[in-house]
């Protein structure tokens, strides 16, 4: 990393120094600086490079670019009531403009690569364009690369074709189509770019992630100039990670949400989906082949998602393809989101945080059947035996000991155990702050959450935005709805649609899906639905899935609910075994019902942009 920086700052330097002194009149004092020319930054592979570097420090900081941040905006997560500094207070009033209104918003304007602030970092919108801009500049100066080999030819130019279709990708995943800039726009001429429909621009980002997966190694610390830095080449953009992107572009392309912005037909685009799949498939192919990425032991999965006492080692192992920005990793988790899933009770800071009754129904049982089929087992009276391994994981239900040592958060009132029922000290105490849903989160942090036995210190989290199982999932969706059946491969590969869902499961220690759901595509699609759920839980996926699936207006995915019960047998024993805890009364009530309307599939552009020329055009109902 010491070595990306100092490429990195070199170029800022030299960057800075051309833009700086090639305006400078000739009466002022000349500087040694001024006689740089201008193919220097581009004239072999450690300059261009340097060049390029900015393009990492574009990728946006997600969780943790301010004391709190949220990005879980479908029916997962329920933040403390009121709090309406939260994008997802907004979201849940049906205010869109709160992805630039709120002040814990990682979506907004402004941003720019050069900036080491971890606070201008969350600027989706901002850094996307600055990026896309840098990324042309660069391709518009490749015939400029003259002291490079081939092999530093294609590295640069595969890492420029990537960022300009990613951060094209991540734009319009949320306000939908655009114009697609593949060219450096002079700042003295009008803008005529007209936006084009979601296919459209998707299909232009889909040129530039193949060209990308053309041209980038499989590892980088397999070439030649990437042996000058290995081992620390983990996050350079390599072929599986375009790959991977074309696929998630082009499945994207042809979901119900995207295909009807583009055809005005809402099923799924058959051919899109088939060419996702194959996309998917060659990226899958080349992880299994080489091991370049792996499914991590579900022994280790937590160390996806986040590592303690580990002397900063980075979460993600080999299963991380895709992180979002690095900068502050260190201690960036901390001193502030780690608070907000612990209760007032054993942390008197943050802006509460729990996972909603409705979305931990999802994590079904461990014979693979959700909790609503008759034949799962389901017994409200135990509503916690046999379920997923996955929920035991992610989710502290009642009774759970979140305290190592009690002495330090007080006995008497057994505080050091998660009391979740109605009525107990976790629902009742510190107002909108009490766990208002009955369940709480740790699949971020530590089961023991207090501040007291240290485990406030020493974290550190880094969430990924694309994982291998993501991948997985994708490419079983892709597959089934490209080619037509749960049972249907793509061109050239060993998995069909149901084998990817059940790699998953077989790794969590889950059953494979049942027989039941391979009937039809519909009824495989709601398994596959609920184990993206699971398997994703939280980290940023749910909203987009449900825009991108039209459920984001359709009830029961309009609702955030909580779960009642009354405990029916002694404290003690419940301490002792609180997945065998009986209990009575078991229900669940609606905290939040969300009244959502079409427009609110796509975020609104700001009224400045649309105006800035008239094929700029506004998202319809905004």
């Amino acid at each position: 990393m010491k070595d990306n920086l100092i490429k990195y700052l070199f170029a800022l330097t030299l960057t800075l120094s051309l833009f700086c002194f090639s305006s400078c009149k000739k009466y002022l004092d000349k500087s040694p600086l001024s006689d740089i020319s201008d193919t220097e930054a581009y004239k072999n592979f450690t300059n261009f490079q340097g060049f390029t570097e900015e393009l990492y420090n574009c990728i946006p900081l997600i969780s943790t670019q301010d004391y709190h941040n949220n990005w879980n905006f479908g029916e997962d997560e329920m933040w403390e009531i009121g709090e309406t500094r939260l994008l997802a207070y907004a979201i849940d009033q049906g205010d869109f403009w709160g992805w630039n209104t709120s002040y814990y918003s990682w979506f907004k304007t402004g941003g720019n690569g050069s900036s080491q602030n971890r606070g201008d970092k969350g600027h989706l919108w901002g850094l996307s364009w600055y990026a896309i801009r840098k990324a042309n500049i660069g391709i518009a100066n490749l015939d400029k690369l003259t002291d490079a080999t081939q092999e530093e030819k294609d590295l640069i130019a595969g890492q420029l074709y990537f960022f300009r279709g990613w951060f094209h990708f991540m734009l319009m995943q949320y306000w939908g189509g655009l114009p697609y800039v593949d060219q450096v726009i002079p700042a003295d001429q009008p803008i005529k770019l007209e936006r084009l429909n979601y296919q459209q621009t998707a299909d232009k980002a889909a040129e530039d992630f193949q060209k990308a997966a053309d041209l980038l190694p499989i590892d980088w610390d397999e070439t030649l100039i990437g042996k000058q830095t290995l081992g620390n080449n983990n996050i350079r953009i390599n072929k599986i990670m375009a790959l991977a992107y074309l696929g998630k572009d082009l499945l994207w392309a042809g979901s119900p949400l995207m295909n009807r912005e583009s055809t005005g037909n809402s099923d799924y685009n058959k051919e899109y989906c088939e060419k996702a799949a194959d996309a998917f498939a060659k990226a899958l192919q080349l992880s299994e082949t080489t091991g370049r990425y792996q499914l991590a032991d579900f022994s280790q999965y937590s160390q996806l998602f986040y590592t303690f006492n580990q002397s900063g080692k980075l979460p993600g192992l080999k299963e991380s393809i895709f992180t979002e920005n690095l900068i502050g990793a260190e201690n960036q988790w901390r001193w502030n989101q780690v608070n907000d899933y612990r209760p007032m009770t054993i942390d008197g800071s943050g802006i509460k945080v729990n996972p909603t009754a409705n979305y931990v129904d999802y994590y079904g049982m461990k014979n693979g059947l959700p909790i609503t089929d008759p034949a799962s087992g389901f017994d409200p009276t135990h509503p916690w035996k046999d379920r997923d391994p996955r929920f035991y994981h992610d989710i502290t239900f009642d009774g759970v000991k979140c305290v190592i040592n009690g002495g330090n958060v007080g006995n008497d009132d057994h505080r050091q155990y998660a009391s979740l029922y109605t009525g107990g000290l976790y629902r009742t105490a510190n107002g909108n702050k009490a766990v208002l849903t009955g369940y709480m989160e740790t699949k971020f942090v530590s089961q023991y959450m207090n501040d007291w036995d240290g485990f406030k210190d020493n974290n550190v989290f880094i969430l990924s935005l694309m994982r291998l199982s993501d991948v997985y999932l994708m490419y079983a969706e892709a597959t089934a709805e490209g080619y037509g059946t749960p049972q249907s491969k793509a061109s050239g590969y060993g998995l069909s649609a149901v084998d990817a869902v059940n790699k998953i499961r077989e790794r969590a220690g889950v059953e494979d899906v049942n027989s039941k759901f391979l009937n039809n595509i519909n009824d495989f699609m709601g398994e596959l639905r609920r184990e993206r759920a699971v398997e994703l839980a939280f980290e940023g996926h749910r909203f987009t899935d449900l825009r991108r699936w039209l459920l984001l207006t359709e009830s029961p995915y309009t609702l955030k609910k909580a779960v009642e019960f009354d405990r029916d047998m002694p404290d003690e024993d419940i301490y002792a075994d609180p997945v065998n805890e009986k209990v009575k009364n078991f229900r669940e009530v609606t905290i939040v019902e969300r009244h959502l309307s079409q427009k609110h599939y796509w975020f609104p552009f700001l009224t400045s942009d649309v105006n800035l020329y008239p094929g700029f055009k506004q998202n319809p109902g905004w």
